[in-house]
């Protein structure tokens, strides 16, 4: 069963992103090999990123990492020090866990030249991590090295939370992003895409004179969510993970779900 949105599931971005992230890079190398093949390979670039914030995602990407509910009041036993009177120590009302540096493993699409083993193009699809810091700052380098490596920089953000890697007050508010900076080039363009927005199709650059070759980004989502079969483990029901829905995007998720019958 396909899902029921057209653009991207809002519903992906929990726990569940990880999966979505990898298979992703996957699909798109799946996509892309047959009109590249012979010139150039793609490949599955992983980079291992420590999280020192994991606490920001705490039941959104790490599910498991809950907070322990408040506990009663407890007395100490008494000990065998002397008997003068000691104040009582106030019992914490709540307790967390320690919470540890986490490694993150993620993917990205490359594509080189066969001849010589050049990057061409970098194909990026932005993670929770590198959409606050520290991680934002790391990717901002990372795309800054690519650009004067002369490198074309695609970039696939299907994640409504954190604080995208480009900034400009000609970008429009909306719920995900894609972008293509080709090497060499001072402007970057843009696919700005409201929720339930079909995903488009993007140019994927080359080395002159060979042209784009063209990514179907809904294809793509649309394999990987039927290969995973996500949909025996949503439940629609409920609303999606964080950020909360406005008024309008609310709308239109419920919108879409009722024509799907999955509400």
């Amino acid at each position: 069963m396909s899902s029921p949105f057209s653009g991207m599931d809002p519903y992906l971005e929990g726990h569940l992103w990880p999966d979505v992230h990898h298979g992703l890079a996957y699909a798109i190398r799946r996509q892309i090999v047959p009109r590249i093949r012979g010139r150039y390979v793609a490949r599955i670039e992983v980079s291992l990123i420590e999280d020192p914030t994991p606490e920001a995602e705490i039941g959104i990407l790490y599910p498991d990492v809950e907070v322990l509910a408040p506990r009663e009041p407890t007395h100490p036993t008494p000990g065998t020090l002397p008997s003068h009177h000691e104040p009582e120590a106030t019992t914490a009302p709540l307790t967390i866990p320690a919470m540890e540096t986490i490694e993150v493993r993620i993917p990205s699409v490359e594509i080189r030249d066969l001849a010589g083993d050049r990057l061409v193009t970098s194909i990026e699809i932005l993670p929770p991590v590198n959409k606050r810091e520290p991680g934002l700052s790391a990717y901002r380098k990372k795309r800054q090295r690519l650009r004067r490596s002369s490198v074309h920089l695609l970039e696939i953000d299907f994640l409504r939370r954190g604080t995208r890697a480009i900034i400009h007050p000609r970008i429009p508010a909306t719920t995900h992003l894609c972008s293509l900076t080709r090497a060499g080039s001072a402007t970057t363009d843009l696919w700005p895409l409201p929720l339930g927005d079909p995903l488009p199709c993007l140019p994927v650059p080359l080395l002159a004179p060979d042209p784009d070759v063209i990514l179907d980004l809904g294809a793509a989502l649309a394999v990987v969510y039927d290969d995973a079969a996500y949909e025996d483990t949503i439940d629609y029901r409920v609303a999606p993970p964080p950020p909360e829905l406005t008024q309008e995007e609310a709308r239109r998720v419920d919108g879409s779900l009722r024509a799907a019958g999955r509400r």
